[in-house]
């Protein structure tokens, strides 16, 4: 696979990944259907974060098992840590060289669906 550097819209934010980008999909769920991101499914171990610790804002919700980090000055989503630690996914709207025609099949996650903790 090779590596991609991707941003924030401000450039505050900058990570990398080594992914192929065949795993996209779109998901359902309240939060990433107002989103309205297409995100590319990565191993851990496959993300580096570059530079912008400082400025990632997480935001939990419903179980608060994911974490959605967004950049705090330009208010982009770049990447979550899922629900399964070893997984994560990257907002593909942050590589300057993909456009969703670039992408082979982007699925879809039922989001939606997922056990939601009644408050």
């Amino acid at each position: 696979m090779k590596k991609f550097t991707g941003s924030c819209h401000c450039g505050a934010v900058v990570f990398r990944v080594a992914s192929n980008f065949e795993k996209t999909i779109r998901c359902d769920c309240s939060l990433c259907k107002r989103k309205g991101t297409v995100i590319n499914l990565i191993e851990t171990e496959e993300f580096e974060l570059l530079k912008g610790d400082d400025v990632l804002s997480l935001y939990e919700w419903n179980s608060n098992i994911a974490k959605h980090y967004f950049c705090k000055i330009c208010g982009i989503y770049t990447h979550h840590i899922r629900r399964s630690v070893a997984a994560m996914g990257v907002n593909v709207g942050c590589f300057d060289h993909l456009t969703t025609e670039d992408l082979p099949e982007i699925g879809l996650v039922k989001g939606s669906t997922f056990s939601i903790v009644k408050g």
